[in-house]
């Protein structure tokens, strides 16, 4: 068997851990996911990692505990990707882990900013016996750079198609675009809130995680007003490179939005799901995009609903989700980690500067041996 990697991702939806065991082909070193394990945060530590996103009551003891426990929820992951395999903890090179971001402030207060990710790589190494690659943002900020996204080096890999331009939407709690055309520099941001405010609102009227399906939205009808309200957040109109997090879109942005209390909840929701759909249509035609394909990964890609208005928002362009590209859309992530400890193991660039704004390509992440 060719080497493994593992990636492991936690993001801002704070659902918990997807893993998935890779190989890459060691001529052109194509992807292929072997095995993928999800692994669902607990009550408690899902309720620290999102306060954790807050300025709060001895947060520096807090998150260096909430640091440990995500360690161990990654073991599992990957000790459970193992297993289902049958392979030998000694055939994995290296484990891809960024752990969980709860600050995310490049370039501000002092002109290189930071970006803060809760992890204790020393201690997974120590739990699975395997070298791990970690800290992956924080060399690009410190080139200056955003630090984010990641990914669209990762999507240029695997998604780009040398006749066509394809544009790459993931949604997680915070939604991020990239834009690959033929014979051009990648380009890749965040683009607004992905589930965040959707999952948010979804916890807080039907104590669920999410909005499965997007099914209570599409019972809703889209406030006009409301949107127009969070279409106007300046960011959006910022122009890239650019990255955000729940710095911004938190519950007390939108309740800043939500001054009238007589608003039905499902409609609220619809307007959500629409201003998720709107802001990311609004970011491809602000770069005059002319891509065929829109390729949907993350949760969600799980949503009806908002794949639906995706789809009547960007005529022209066909809608889908990553899995009908090879790659199933909660395992594209994870495995933009595993190729990414890859790259940290060839000692080749990870970045794209186009992207993040970096001076250059950089070599990203830092390594604890097994």
């Amino acid at each position: 068997m060719t080497p493994l990697y593992i990636g492991l991702m936690s993001g801002t939806s704070l659902d918990g851990v997807d893993g998935v065991l890779a190989d890459f082909d060691s001529a052109g070193g194509a992807l292929r996911v072997l095995h993928h394990v999800a692994r669902p945060f607990d009550e408690p530590l899902r309720q620290e990692l999102m306060a954790l996103n807050s300025p709060g009551d001895n947060e520096l003891h807090r998150a260096a505990l909430a640091a440990n426990r995500l360690a161990r929820e990654y073991a599992q992951v990957s000790l459970a990707l193992l297993e289902q395999a049958g392979a030998d903890r000694s055939q994995v090179v290296a484990i891809g882990a960024h752990g969980q971001t709860v600050r995310h402030r490049p370039l501000e207060f002092d002109g290189t900013g930071y970006t803060l990710q809760l992890h204790n790589p020393s201690l997974l190494a120590e739990l699975t016996g395997i070298a791990i690659v970690s800290d992956f943002r924080s060399r690009d900020v410190a080139a200056g750079g955003h630090g984010a996204p990641l990914a669209p080096a990762f999507h240029q890999a695997v998604f780009a198609d040398p006749d066509h331009e394809v544009a790459v939407l993931n949604v997680g709690g915070i939604a991020n675009l990239t834009l690959l055309a033929p014979g051009r520099d990648a380009l890749g941001f965040d683009c607004g809130p992905g589930n965040a405010l959707m999952d948010l609102w979804c916890q807080r009227h039907l104590g669920r995680p999410y909005d499965a399906e997007g099914a209570w939205a599409a019972q809703g009808r889209v406030l006009p007003e409301l949107l127009s309200s969070l279409l106007a957040e300046p960011w959006l109109a910022s122009a890239p490179p650019k990255s955000t997090g729940r710095d911004l879109f938190n519950p007390g942005w939108l309740d800043a939005r939500l001054s009238d209390t007589t608003l039905r909840p499902e409609d609220v929701q619809a307007t959500l799901c629409e201003f998720t759909a709107s802001a990311a249509a609004q970011h491809l035609r602000m770069l005059q995009a002319a891509a065929s394909t829109l390729i949907v990964c993350g949760g969600g890609a799980y949503n009806t609903q908002l794949m639906g208005r995706l789809a009547a928002l960007l005529p022209g362009t066909e809608v889908i989700d990553s899995g009908q590209r090879g790659l199933p859309p909660l395992q594209v992530e994870a495995a933009a980690f595993a190729w990414l400890a890859r790259q940290r193991v060839l000692e080749a660039p990870g970045n794209l500067p186009s992207v993040t704004g970096a001076q250059g390509p950089r070599v990203l992440g830092g390594w604890f041996a097994a």
